[in-house]
């Protein structure tokens, strides 16, 4: 058995400010190599790991020009719902998304939570189950979603998808996350996730699988997107489990498409949030200091335009004033 996955696509009608190129014919270019990548390799089975669409109403026409797309594939789609594709992260809003009109349409399947499905090709059966995006998903109370348990005993492989941000090793401070570490006594064979768009490379754990090839496309200002190749996976399933990365052709280089001024006006907005948080930070121990003492340290800050000052200063004051009045 073969499948194809791929993560995080985004479909929208609009480009995003920090892309040079045309966001939209990208995005229809990338589809129609990986409709002739499904077609090349013989693939059994298409998995998408959520975020089909950038927002749930994607307009009538994006709808109607991807859809002629995904028509031209001919073996099943089965995908979970990400953040983008619902409405306030809630899954069970799907009836009023264009993700669930396609489902209606027969073109997607979507793999709800405690669903189990099985995938058939000669002779091999592999269990599918998916967790689509909800809010909180990582947190600590609820690696349940990630990790498997009911396994059928009939099945030769099991495949768990889940929409969240599962990662190799620790993230940015105050970002819930979820590591391979804390997940890997699941049951099922191979764990794939999306969310996360720069992906991390293929892990292995007593013989269980760990996988996120990163989004199809590349949005954040970032170095690290800059120089990230798209790619869609191809998991080989017989005696063993195979699995390869398909880099996409049509993704052009990082540094063509997306603008580097745009980048580095981004990472100096970061760094002075960043200074200005750790001056707060310092600054807003209320149970050691008096407000007017808190007030003073902000307006004392060095490197801070005058109209930062005084905006800090009036948020400040009106929570302050908020707390006096038993708010």
């Amino acid at each position: 058995m073969r499948l194809l996955f791929f993560i995080d696509s985004h479909l929208r009608g609009n480009s995003p400010k920090n892309r040079k190129d045309d966001y939209v014919q990208t995005l229809e270019n990338k589809m129609l190599e990986i409709v002739d990548i499904i077609d090349r390799n013989n693939v059994d089975f298409v998995l998408h790991g959520g975020d089909l669409f950038d927002r749930p109403d994607v307009s009538i026409s994006i709808t109607s020009r991807f859809s002629r797309i995904f028509k031209k594939i001919q073996v099943p789609i089965y995908i979970v719902s990400g953040n983008h594709d619902v409405y306030g992260h809630n899954p069970q809003t799907i009836n009023r998304t264009v993700l669930g009109l396609l489902s209606e349409l027969d073109i997607f399947n979507i793999v709800k939570e405690n669903e189990k499905i099985i995938l058939q090709k000669d002779n091999i059966k592999v269990q599918l189950t998916g967790q689509p995006y909800i809010y909180n998903i990582d947190d600590t109370i609820n690696r349940k979603y990630y990790i498997l348990e009911d396994v059928d005993d009939s099945v030769n492989y099991v495949i768990h998808i889940v929409h969240g941000m599962l990662l190799d090793k620790p993230f940015i401070k105050g970002v819930p996350y979820t590591l391979v570490d804390d997940i890997k006594d699941t049951k099922a064979d191979i764990t794939i996730a999306g969310h996360y768009h720069s992906g991390f490379n293929n892990i292995v754990i007593d013989g269980k699988y760990f996988v996120n090839p990163g989004s199809i496309v590349r949005i954040s200002n970032s170095i690290r997107e800059i120089e990230r190749r798209p790619k869609v996976i191809i998991i080989d399933l017989n005696d063993e489990i195979k699995i390869d990365d398909v880099y996409l052709e049509s993704a052009l280089s990082g540094d063509l498409v997306l603008d580097r001024d745009e980048i580095e006006k981004n990472i100096y907005k970061r760094e002075r949030l960043y200074e200005f948080k750790q001056t707060v930070d310092s600054a807003l121990n209320f149970e050691k200091m008096d407000i007017n003492d808190v007030l003073i340290e902000v307006s004392k800050t060095e490197g801070l335009s005058e109209a930062v000052k005084t905006e800090a200063l009036k948020r400040i004051a009106i929570v302050h004033m908020k707390g006096t009045n038993g708010d």
